[in-house]
């Protein structure tokens, strides 16, 4: 092996955490979410930098070595860390300003102007109850308004400094622009296409769920507030962002008589506790054939809210330590059908975490982005059926008919579908902006030209070319990627059934296997297929790793 050989294949830092001698990290560090700040981060950055400039000298896309050149590859782009240090300074502190906004909206109270002390905590995994539960149009109305005004204009001035330092890092990178720093995550030169084709594909489907949505919500507010062929207005939708329109499933459900899963009550009453239900859902996983959570994990995880009364930062997130069996999780959990599910769904993270821990540090990572959303949601549409959960005697006196199986589509296709093209619009209006094909002062009259034309919403006022509602969640300004979660909810339906033809709980074409009902549950055949795909890391493209579960190098988001 040649001398770049080694040096590469032995002196890979633990890049994506921290390096292996710092000292521990306690519950009380991790709480308060202040991961730039760790022991050992400078050392990181300075040992990723080095490294890089290092490769940087051999011209690598002439080896004949394939892991090498990815291995290279994946290590010459050094990101941020390219900046000056004043310029990377700038950046974290224009990204600590507009994540500070965003935690501390304050609102005024509907009808009382008077009281302007509202809080509006919002998570990635949370939404506003008062958006959700309330039938006011007006009050809606209200709340969307004040959220917006608070959340967008005062970080819009950041927002385009931290464009602008994005541009720089990517040219730093050799990239012209950020949004293909963005996309070359993807390994693959078809992959926007692909996601192109991909909505293009669901649209019918979308277009027909719009068009009943829209329907049911006229029958509700009226032909005033609700038009019978235009746009949904947005605060309807029983969130702030109208990505997701469950919470209205109450007043839209095509069978109000029949009842919908809901197994709050029963956890509550078999008193079910956070711990309680984070083993459930490990022992889920064990059934699989697959590695149960370390001892770390209980030790040194916090796994609900404070008690005292003092605030905690509830953003759900889930370190890898890069340590043999050393994965830590933060999150404050609630005993509710919804948090039982994204327990599930966050220990698919733990568990691709676990499976390709023996790789290089350089491919301990998914895929590509949106991998490991995959995989948990694979984890909780499994834990989501009636089967399963009648298996594990939570869910009672149900009974499985047309109207139940109808209604249980259409909550999830209200969570999974609709989602599809509202993440889609911001997916391109992002990359639009980083592409610079968006100037500033079309900021938010483009987004709400793109959210009529790919999702038909609009908002519930005129707005001006003043205001940033393209704003969004903590998960913009925390960088995460609009394309990984787009990604994860089109690739979830393909792992997830693949994996059920593997447990034998799939089969085209029989009544008494639908892919609706199929529980994985102690299917070590389900279980191992899906650990060859998290064991490779991301040494493979990710349409080889995608292929050798599915059989499929491209994504397919209409299974039938």
């Amino acid at each position: 092996m040649s001398e770049l050989g080694v040096k590469c294949k032995t002196r890979t830092p633990n890049y994506n955490g921290l390096p292996t001698d710092r000292p521990k990290t306690s519950p009380a560090a991790i709480s308060n979410d202040t991961r730039r700040n760790v022991p050992g981060s400078e050392f990181v950055c300075c040992s990723v930098s080095n490294l890089a400039n290092e490769l940087q000298k051999y011209d690598y896309k002439s080896f004949t070595d394939a892991d090498l050149k990815r291995r290279i590859f994946k290590l010459t782009k050094l990101g941020y860390q390219a900046l000056s240090e004043d310029k990377l300074k700038q950046l974290i502190d224009v990204i600590t300003r507009m994540n500070k906004n965003f935690d501390n909206v304050n609102v005024c109270q509907y009808r009382n102007e008077t009281n302007c002390n509202i809080k509006v905590v919002v998570t990635l995994n949370s939404e506003w109850k008062m958006m959700a539960k309330s039938r006011d149009p007006e009050e809606l109305k209200h709340y969307w308004v004040q959220w917006h005004d608070a959340a967008g204009k005062p970080v819009r001035k950041d927002f385009e400094k931290y464009v602008t330092l994005r541009q720089e890092a990517a040219q730093l990178n050799n990239i012209t622009y950020s949004a293909d720093y963005w996309l070359r995550k993807y390994d693959d030169s078809s992959f926007e296409a692909q996601i192109d084709a991909a909505i293009k594909q669901i649209r019918p489907l979308y277009e027909q769920l719009h068009a009943y949505v829209r329907y049911k919500l006229r029958k509700v507010y009226g032909s005033d507030i609700v038009s019978e062929k235009g746009p949904i207005p947005i605060h309807l939708l029983g969130n702030l962002w109208g990505r997701k329109w469950d919470n209205i499933v109450d007043i839209t459900v095509p069978y109000p008589s029949t009842p919908l899963i809901d197994i709050t009550e029963e956890l509550v009453g078999q008193g079910y506790t956070a711990v309680k239900m984070f083993e459930i859902a490990d022992e889920f996983v064990q059934s699989l054939n697959m590695s149960k959570l370390p001892p770390t994990f209980w030790e040194k995880s916090i796994l609900e809210d404070r008690k005292d009364g003092r605030d905690r930062a509830c953003h759900p997130a889930i370190w890898d330590f890069y340590r043999k069996d050393d994965i830590r999780i933060k999150r404050c959990t609630h005993v509710t059908m919804k948090d039982f599910l994204r327990l599930q769904h966050e220990l698919g993270y733990t568990q691709y975490y676990q499976q390709y821990q023996n790789q290089p540090s350089v491919y301990r990572d998914e895929a590509m982005p949106g991998f490991y959303e995959a995989i948990g949601h694979v984890f909780s549409l499994s834990v989501s059926t009636p089967k399963h959960l009648q298996k594990i005697g939570l869910l009672k006196e149900y009974v499985s008919n047309e109207e139940s199986k109808i209604n249980q589509l259409f909550h999830s296709a209200l969570r999974k579908v609709v989602y599809l093209p509202n993440v889609y619009t911001l997916a391109k209006y992002y990359l639009e902006i980083y592409r610079g094909h968006i100037k500033p002062k079309n900021y938010n009259c483009k987004f709400w030209e793109m959210s009529s034309k790919h999702a038909g919403v609009e908002p519930p006022v005129m707005r001006s070319k003043n205001d940033f509602d393209g704003v969004i969640r903590y998960a913009l300004f925390a960088d995460l990627h609009r394309l990984k979660f787009l990604l994860s909810y089109i690739l979830q339906f393909q792992l997830y059934k693949a994996a059920c033809e593997k447990a034998g709980e799939y089969v085209k074409g029989d009544p008494t296997k639908p892919l609706n009902n199929c529980d994985i549950y102690q299917s070590p055949a389900a279980g191992n297929a899906l650990k060859k795909v998290m064991a490779l890391g991301s040494s493979k493209p990710w349409p080889e790793i995608m292929q050798t579960l599915t059989g499929q190098r491209k994504l397919v988001p209409m299974l039938c």
